[in-house]
């Protein structure tokens, strides 16, 4: 079994969107399609399953063909709980599944060989994550996740406080993978209007090469 066999994903959108006015970024239009389908057809080929996170508008979310999973802990705790969903659904329906891949619903150039790279330095490493970098900063929810660490997730959310993304990775063993800035960011997300215009241009020379 290749590593796709291996890992599960789920795309983030469980968030509160305060910086589109309440709008929903991964149902956002860019060019043709919708910011979220960009996210699924990079992700589809990597894994061999995929989910959606969200906690809002399910039924928008529920046109897209795959499960959409709520947080299993209230309260809207960010990503992390995201994640868990994420975990908790590949644990129960795809129990060969042993790396869960996690990326937000608003990334919408994500590189196809996210899963390649990420599993191999990870592999190598003997690490519990691996997390992908761009021009040194790291992408915290764009991660490789050993499915066995849920548990410990779990507790970390509900009962110690955790929030920060970053704050869980940093106490388990994890490697940093680096993609160019060239000619743009992979990992680039729409958080603003501004951006959605940056995605745009993204999008014009990316259909002329």
């Amino acid at each position: 079994m290749g590593s796709k066999g291996l890992v599960a994903g789920v795309i983030l959108a469980g968030g509160l969107a305060r910086r589109m006015g309440g709008q929903a970024k991964p149902l956002m239009a860019l060019g043709e399609m919708s910011i979220l389908s960009r996210v699924i057809d990079a992700l589809r080929p990597q894994c061999a399953s995929l989910s959606i996170n969200a906690n809002r508008e399910l039924h928008l979310y529920q046109l897209y063909q795959l499960p959409v999973l709520s947080d299993p802990i209230d309260g809207f705790l960010g990503p992390l709980a995201g994640i868990l969903a994420g975990m908790d659904a590949a644990a129960k329906y795809q129990p060969n599944a042993k790396l869960l891949i996690s990326a937000p619903g608003d990334t919408p150039f994500l590189p196809e060989d996210l899963v390649e790279r990420l599993y191999a330095a990870k592999t190598q490493a003997q690490a519990s994550i691996a997390v992908a970098m761009s021009g040194g900063r790291a992408h915290h929810t764009v991660a490789l996740w050993d499915i066995s660490l849920k548990e410990t997730l779990r507790k970390a959310l509900s009962e110690e406080g955790v929030r920060a993304v970053s704050q869980f990775i940093d106490r388990h063993k994890k490697v940093d993978v680096g993609w160019s800035l060239d000619p743009f960011d992979p990992f680039f997300n729409v958080n603003s209007p501004d951006d959605l215009e940056i995605a745009e241009e993204i999008l014009i020379k990316l259909k002329k090469d």
